[in-house]
């Protein structure tokens, strides 16, 4: 279908086919430029009923239920529910702590291959794909459109895609929360090596735009073990002090930390009604897609 026959790392065909079955629904209703697959807040031409309402001068005389006013000699109009296409807006966190991971895959490489086949599903679709970048800021933004040659172009700028730098994901997202255009599917991939409180009043502040908001949350099973057996000199990613250690004597402590930060993160995304995918990043991408789609296809319709 796509006029790019490139090869692309982060894009494995067999996986893509595998994934073609499960159709992306979003949770909320859309408010897109053509007729779709997804719900839609205004009323519209579809197969599915909606509700009956009263008559009113001007409505199409073709709407009205001649059998409602059978029984009740009062007109009533019967109305469908519109379906739309969406805007999904991919949000990838390029800041350095995505470039750790374990010898097989970093965090990066494997928020490519989320990013890449979630982005080729939509636009099988029908739906607009855009991109944006974030590491201190803004690193580049690709708006949601939808033709295939503009895929290409969200496929160069996640293929360029550098870990480096420091996070600026809670700006960032406040500030995509205005500028994205009307209601959007937000699919945040990111380590959210953030404060939970501050993720909070991102999530909030989206779920305000009327944004349907996904995150899958990207860590290394060495994160949470700290499976290490002498001392070692561990380095900020994003630029901070390294640290020499020993990693038995600071495991306690750590584990500790980790737990609340995963409790604490665990509440933010309940309280937010956020579509939150913790994923340990050995684990093989396409099952990770697989559970994001299928708990969306049981939640759809949800207006």
């Amino acid at each position: 279908m796509f006029p790019d026959r490139r090869s692309r790392s982060f894009l494995d065909p067999a996986v893509l086919s595998k994934l073609a079955g499960f159709p992306l629904h979003a949770r909320k209703p859309m408010q897109g430029t053509v007729s779709g697959r997804h719900p839609s807040p205004h009323r519209g031409s579809s197969v599915e009923f909606a509700e009956y309402r009263k008559y009113v001068p001007g409505d199409d005389l073709r709407r009205l239920d001649w059998r409602a006013y059978g029984r009740s000699d009062r007109f009533y109009v019967k109305e469908f529910e519109a379906d739309t296409n969406l805007r999904c807006c991919l949000v990838l966190d390029t800041s350095g702590s995505m470039d750790f991971g374990a010898p097989k895959i970093s965090k990066i490489e494997y928020g490519r291959k989320l990013a890449g086949a979630i982005g080729y599903l939509a636009a099988q679709q029908g739906d607009a794909v855009g991109l944006a970048c974030v590491a201190d800021g803004l690193v580049r933004t690709v708006p949601p459109r939808r033709n295939p040659a503009h895929l290409m172009a969200v496929f160069d700028v996640l293929e360029q895609a550098k870990p480096q730098g420091t996070t600026g994901l809670a700006e960032v997202l406040h500030e995509l929360a205005e500028t994205v255009r009307q209601r959007a599917l937000v699919v945040i991939i990111s380590d959210l090596f953030v404060e939970p409180e501050s993720l909070r009043s991102c999530f909030q502040h989206l779920r305000f735009r009327k944004h349907d908001v996904a995150v899958f949350h990207l860590l290394d099973p060495l994160e949470l073990n700290l499976n290490f057996h002498r001392p070692m000199r561990f380095l900020d990613m994003e630029g901070g002090p390294a640290i020499f250690a020993e990693p038995n004597e600071i495991a306690d402590r750590y584990q500790k930390a980790v737990r609340e930060y995963l409790e604490n993160l665990k509440a933010v995304v309940l309280e937010s009604a956020v579509d939150y995918h913790r994923t340990l990043i050995d684990e093989a991408y396409e099952q990770v897609i697989i559970r994001f789609l299928v708990g969306r296809t049981t939640s759809q319709g949800v207006r």
